[in-house]
């Protein structure tokens, strides 16, 4: 079975350095980075390029600034796969796609 490709987008100017992402990722693929960013954190970055695209570090980040992304095994295109944005009360989250649950 073909390992699943990830990647994630994370507004740096927005991350607090909670490392919460950090802590959550089971490919230990994210850090906090040396640079600090304009609110003067240190701020989560991607280290490691095995990113599966599980999205624990989008569903546990308490500011909704990470976007995970899938590669679509056809087309090899990064299809985004987890968004949380402007959380205001109760969520539910769905991750995947119909297909997935077959």
């Amino acid at each position: 079975m073909a390992k699943v490709r990830g990647d994630i987008s994370i507004d740096i100017e927005k991350c607090k350095g909670c490392e919460l992402c950090v802590v959550a990722c089971p490919q230990d693929a994210m850090a906090l980075a040396k640079d600090i960013n304009k609110q003067g954190y240190h701020y989560a970055v991607l280290v490691e390029d095995v990113c599966t695209g599980c999205t624990n570090c989008s569903l546990v980040c308490p500011d909704a600034i990470i976007t995970v992304y899938r590669e679509d095994k056809k087309s090899g295109e990064k299809i985004p796969v987890a968004e949380v944005r402007n959380v205001t009360g109760d969520i539910h989250i769905t991750v995947g796609a119909e297909e997935d649950a077959q």
